[in-house]
């Protein structure tokens, strides 16, 4: 039984870390690179929105998205009885 539940426990940690990383990739690639002159129309603070995607968004996204999977990882921890 206990090894049903970690096989369950990784395969869910290892979609939740695919799916973290595929937002990371969207705003990091496709709104820094690919959307970068759509979104160069929109200006925030006095830059454009691609160029602050591009040179601040990800990063931020990617801070965003650390916590996001602490908080996911504690819930799993507990969902599975590794919390303690």
């Amino acid at each position: 039984m206990a090894k049903n539940n970690a096989k369950a426990y990784w395969k869910e940690n290892i979609r939740y870390v695919l799916i973290l990383l595929s937002i990371w990739f969207v705003v990091s690639y496709g709104l820094g690179i690919i959307l970068k002159d759509t979104l160069n129309t929109i200006k925030i603070g006095g830059f454009k929105l691609g160029f602050w995607f591009a040179q601040q968004g990800a990063i931020y996204v990617f801070v965003v998205l650390i916590f996001v999977y602490v908080r996911l990882m504690n819930k799993l921890d507990k969902k599975y009885g590794y919390d303690k």
